[in-house]
């Protein structure tokens, strides 16, 4: 869950890739992701106030992305694989927009969009590792720039669980336990240590993002969708324990 790059760039190359991320941030945030959150906010009778909510969660991503640049060293270039993981970024704060509005008399419809969406968005995390080696742009940076995506998706998925009542706040222990852990790690700095590389994780949480956007879908009813998100949670429980466990270990 931590990666620590073995060396990281000059502070020169670093200065220009920043430069260079920074305006493809910022392309995707007034191209793409203003447009179709100002587009949303007017079809659903939201107001400006879905389209700011998203642009500072978009924004405050972006802003961590750039900080952890220095991880991605060797490469001088930012490369497709981070860009791709960018708009996964901006489509996952569109999600996140949708926290706290209100929900239509029928919310069926947007539930399915919401599902259709999510589903898009994770389907899009299977490309940028892959690229990332095409490329041979591969970096420390790369794998945790993609992680904090998928932990941010989890957690704006149950969220949304939540606010659909599709089950009980409980579940938004899914969705803290990465934070959880990375708060526990400045406390202990023995869980702060890298983690090996693991097909168990990588699995675990495509199966975790799986089952919550099955949880969202309307014709699961609540007691369905409840055990799923059960399972779901302790499944993803399980994963941190063997690794915190390996790592009390050594």
């Amino acid at each position: 869950m931590s990666l620590v790059a073995p060396h990281v760039l000059p502070e020169g190359p670093l200065l220009r890739l920043r430069r260079a991320a920074g305006g493809v941030a910022a392309s995707i945030g007034a191209l793409l992701l203003l447009p179709a959150a100002a587009g949303t906010a007017g079809q659903m009778g939201w107001g400006a106030e879905f389209a700011a909510q998203c642009l500072a969660i978009y924004g405050l991503g972006a802003a961590c992305m750039l900080l952890g640049l220095r991880g991605h060293a060797p490469h001088a270039r930012f490369g497709a694989a981070n860009v791709l993981t960018l708009l996964r970024l901006a489509m996952i704060t569109l999600l996140a927009g949708l926290v706290g509005r209100p929900l239509p008399a029928d919310p069926a419809p947007l539930a399915w969009v919401v599902v259709v969406f999510a589903t898009v968005t994770a389907v899009l995390d299977a490309a940028d590792g892959p690229l990332a080696r095409m490329q041979r742009l591969a970096s420390d940076f790369g794998a945790r720039f993609d992680m904090e995506c998928d932990a941010l998706l989890v957690a704006v998925l149950c969220l949304l669980i939540v606010q659909f009542d599709k089950a009980g706040a409980w579940v938004l222990a899914a969705g803290a336990m990465r934070y959880v852990f990375v708060l526990a790690g400045r406390a202990w700095p023995w869980v702060a240590q890298p983690l090996f590389p693991s097909w168990r994780r990588k699995a675990v949480c495509v199966v975790q993002i799986t089952l919550l956007i099955v949880c969202l879908g309307p014709v699961i009813a609540r007691p369905v969708s409840q055990a799923i998100a059960a399972a779901g949670l302790a499944m993803l429980a399980a994963s941190f324990l063997v690794d915190l466990g390996w790592l009390w270990r050594r």
